[in-house]
């Protein structure tokens, strides 16, 4: 099977990390179970570009038990963990990945998933479902010329013709895709796993909210307790970076938004709200989790206090005008193995966390493998649920059937050995019918 990571001789330590993450994924385990009795997904090709982290490796390991043939790319450069990918390649994964890509390596990568010439394509911020596109309309540019030096010249337009369906993971990938969708140049369907209950209320807000604060302590051993913190945006990512803030002890939590509702629940959880151009003045750690572009701008910067922090939890590192920063910078070191000091021209200094690229993931270990439990018991189940769906669903972005997100949740609560109460008939015909009133 053909592979690329940085060196084998890592796959034993690999395998204890994915033997890890497996003890503390149970539901991932039942569906593993199943598939291994069922092969639903025998014969399906499948190309995915996640983090290569343990808890992927899990996920992978539990469709090569129903039968696939999985190839598997980063989706960030930074983040792969070379022990795991040295052991899936070990195991006759197709892996293509390590730790440090730089720009064409990246794309290479995203090239050797789409010449796997997958059925079904899994995405964590929509790079292979979008380059693969870009490789069928003949769109030229660098990361699609990249790509071509490992797909090799292939008819893509009949190759992204054969595909069922494709998984989205994340808010960012999500908003991308249903960008395609809505000027019509999106030729396959769907599934926005990110949109599932027990993704998005568990993955984006306690994952995220924990593993965010991991990467910041690891990066730089600071005391987040009487700190003033500033998080940028207030989705369910935001929320749970600032809730966390808040249980470390910082001293204030500033929210900064441009939606009003989500300005108005921040307020009513507790938390201060203003413009990022006045909390640039007062903030001591500055954490972006908007999905969007020049969140934090040099013009911010240069207002911030001497000593400050930024650190991004967002999918693309575009929300710290890191060029900028680049640009104004008088002088810059690096002071420990993911901050970088950049002294500023009014002679302040401010320190970046991981490039600006997502911290928990490049300084950290990513999210704790119990919520992955729940995210990737949906893309396994979102896969099946593709592959049984085959020609059946139209084009554009689809949430997951609502009996599947609760199956997750069911099967969760059954392995933590927790009981809920169930709908007497009586109960169930009352919040179902219309007759009963007053």
């Amino acid at each position: 099977m053909p592979y690329k990571v940085k060196d084998t001789s890592l796959a034993d330590k690999g395998r204890l990390l994915i033997e890890w993450a497996e003890r503390h994924m149970p539901v991932l385990m039942k569906i593993r179970e199943r598939f291994s009795r069922e092969k639903p997904l025998d014969g399906v090709r499948i190309s995915a570009s996640l983090h290569v982290t343990k808890e992927t490796a899990v996920l992978v390991r539990t469709l090569v038990a129903g039968g696939a043939s999985v190839a598997l790319v980063p989706s960030n450069p930074l983040s792969t963990q070379d022990e795991v990918a040295a052991a899936l390649a070990e195991e006759g994964v197709n892996v293509y990945a390590w730790r440090g890509m730089n720009e064409r390596e990246y794309y290479n990568a995203i090239g050797f998933a789409i010449s796997h010439e997958p059925v079904v394509t899994m995405d964590d911020g929509a790079d292979l479902t979008v380059t693969f596109h870009k490789l069928s309309m003949g769109v030229k540019g660098g990361d699609v010329d990249y790509a071509i030096e490992t797909a090799g010249n292939r008819d893509f337009v009949k190759l992204i013709g054969n595909v069922y369906g494709g998984t989205e993971e994340t808010t960012t990938g999500v908003i991308r895709l249903r960008a395609m969708a809505k000027e019509g140049t999106l030729k396959y369907p769907i599934i926005a796993v990110n949109d599932s209950y027990t993704k998005y209320l568990f993955d984006n807000r306690y994952g995220t909210g924990q593993s965010t604060w991991d990467g910041i302590l690891r990066a730089t051993n600071i005391l987040v307790a009487g700190k003033v913190v500033v998080v940028a945006g207030y989705g369910w990512v935001g929320r749970g970076i600032a809730m966390r803030a808040k249980g470390l002890g910082a001293r204030r939590v500033i929210v900064t938004e441009t939606n009003p509702v989500r300005a108005l629940e921040a307020v009513f959880d507790g938390f201060e709200v203003m413009p990022m151009g006045e909390a640039a003045e007062v903030g001591d750690i500055f954490v972006t989790a908007t999905g969007d572009i020049n969140v934090i701008t040099v013009e911010h910067i240069l207002k911030m206090k001497d000593g400050a922090i930024l650190a991004n939890a967002g999918h693309f590192n575009v929300e710290i005008d890191v060029a900028g920063l680049e640009r104004i910078a008088a002088e810059k070191r690096r002071v420990r193995d993911y901050v970088v000091e950049y002294r500023l021209p009014n002679g302040k200094r401010v320190y970046l966390l991981a490039e600006g690229r997502l911290v928990n993931l490049v300084a950290a270990e990513g999210h704790p493998s119990e919520v992955m439990d729940m995210s990737f018991s949906n893309q396994a189940l979102a896969v099946e649920y593709i592959v049984k769906s085959r020609g059946k669903l139209s084009l554009g972005v689809h949430k997951l059937p609502d009996e599947l997100d609760m199956e997750v949740a069911r099967l969760k609560l059954e392995t933590m050995g927790i009981r809920i109460d169930q709908l007497t008939e009586e109960q169930r015909k009352y919040i179902t019918g219309w007759e009963l009133g007053t």
